[in-house]
């Protein structure tokens, strides 16, 4: 379905497609007790009312939205019956009861919450973790900048695009060779390099994403000092002592674990970052009719001589009636353009690699990883207004039509020098072996584009179905 170490990827048919894609209530129960997994303990909390109750999810339900939300609210109590790292007011017998349990995940929510539109937190004072994730875009930017301005003057760029920050509670941990587990797939099948938060994969954990704009430089362009004062002289500092401790604030690094937990937990909240309310859920769950215009699109984007764009987006629900994720959260090497706009394309040695580097340094030299990238979900792909890693694209029939003829007209899309076009111009030829050649990437120049005009116009009608909040009826 994705990039292989090979450089060619794996074909794998509708069906199969179907029996591998994860299931989200299952990830959903490992991504939201990793969240708290790592958080080594001051106090067990083994004695929780005699463990956390069993959920039974209804894979045959109606909607899948009523399975996800109730394994989330009982995955936030299971999870802190694992570890706890911030002292809490415990029972006589040495745990928490689950109303504790409940109200530190609501406490730490809430403090997220804060936090996230708190732009006291950035070197400049100006800019929060909101102000490149709106709510109202689906927590991604609310502009058509290819990269957002930042660090301490709010003029400086990074090299990508800020991504989405919904629906990443299924994403696994990035594994260089993806087997799926028993209960999910053909495990026999090696996927290739998959996982990850980042656009190259680089941390698994909230937190830990968290951590990487705070502190870049040309993002938030924070420290954990500043961070720790920002909090501190915060309306909501009291709210933080009684969450984390009266201790919180005694280090700057205690007090940005701190921080970096509150956002972690926010972006957990189903409601808002996995609430599965678009017009295809609503279809999938029979409550709604697509147009023909969408059903057109639907059926294209499905079609592997056409669109093929479910061979990595999965439109289908899993075995157990999941919803879908639209992505396969592989890692994938599709030749973007290289984006001439952004200062640091000025010098034409850099080039953004992907998971081999620069900004991830631990697969660094391994040919086999370089420009290769996250394959991101589609859902609420309609209100983001720029596309790819490097923001080239502020269109979704830009998209498309890339998708369709970079083989059949790559002059539309690369430089021509001399008469000669200058393909796949951001990815140094040596790499060219990791390039996704699979349809519709399988043409050449003369042959039929796989998507006409029409074909085009009625896919991004699909994917306008994907969006959260729609109301049966409208």
């Amino acid at each position: 379905m994705r990039l292989g170490l090979t450089g060619i990827r794996k074909t794998v048919a509708p069906d199969a497609a179907l029996s591998r894609a994860r299931p989200a209530v299952n990830r959903g129960f490992r991504a939201i007790a990793f969240a708290f997994a790592g958080m080594a303990v001051s106090m067990s909390l083994a004695g929780c009312d005699a463990g956390a109750p069993a959920v039974a999810v209804d894979a045959g339900a109606s909607t899948a939205r009523a399975s996800v939300d109730s394994a989330a609210a009982v995955v936030r109590v299971a999870a802190h019956e694992v570890t706890h790292e911030v002292t809490q007011q415990a029972t006589p017998g040495g745990g928490q009861s689950r109303a504790q349990v409940y109200e530190s995940v609501r406490q730490m929510t809430a403090l997220g919450k804060q936090l996230f539109f708190d732009p006291s937190l950035s070197g400049s004072g100006k800019l929060a973790c909101a102000s490149c994730h709106s709510p109202d875009h689906a927590f991604s930017p609310a502009n058509s900048l290819s990269v957002q301005l930042g660090g301490g003057d709010m003029h400086r760029t990074g090299m990508r695009a800020a991504p989405t920050l919904k629906y990443l509670q299924s994403v696994p941990a990035f594994a260089e060779h993806y087997h799926e587990s028993d209960d999910e797939g053909d495990e026999s099948v090696d996927a290739g390099p998959t996982g990850g938060l980042t656009w190259d994969g680089r941390v698994d954990r909230g937190s830990d994403q968290a951590r990487i704009p705070l502190l870049s430089s040309f993002e938030m362009g924070s420290s954990p000092a500043k961070v720790t004062a920002a909090v501190r002289a915060a309306p909501y500092a009291g709210a933080f002592r009684t969450a984390f401790g009266e201790h919180v604030f005694d280090s700057d690094d205690a007090t940005f674990k701190a921080v970096l937990q509150a956002l972690e937990t926010f972006e957990q909240t189903p409601e808002v970052f996995y609430p599965y309310t678009s017009k295809y859920d609503a279809y999938l769950a029979g409550k709604t009719q697509l147009t023909k215009a969408e059903l057109h699109g639907l059926q294209l984007f499905n079609d592997e001589k056409k669109g093929n764009c479910a061979s990595c987006h999965i439109s289908q629900r899993t075995l157990d009636g999941a919803p879908p994720q639209f992505s396969d959260f592989g890692l994938i090497a599709i030749g973007v353009p290289r984006n001439r706009a952004l200062p640091v394309n000025r010098d034409p040695r850099f080039h953004d690699l992907g998971a081999c580097g620069p900004e991830r340094a631990d697969l660094k030299g391994r040919a086999e990883f370089c420009g290769i990238f996250r394959t991101p979900t589609l859902r609420n792909v309609a209100l983001k207004k720029s596309f790819f890693h490097n923001g080239i694209y502020h269109s979704l029939e830009q998209v498309l039509r890339f998708y369709a003829e970079r083989d059949t007209n790559p002059e539309k899309f690369y430089p021509v020098s001399k008469g000669k076009v200058q393909k796949f111009d951001d990815l140094p030829q040596r790499y060219w072996a990791n390039l996704n050649t699979e349809p519709p990437f399988d043409r050449k120049p003369g042959d039929k584009p796989a998507l006409n005009d029409a074909e085009i116009k009625d896919v991004v009608a699909f994917l306008n179905t994907l969006t959260d909040g729609y109301k049966t009826g409208n």
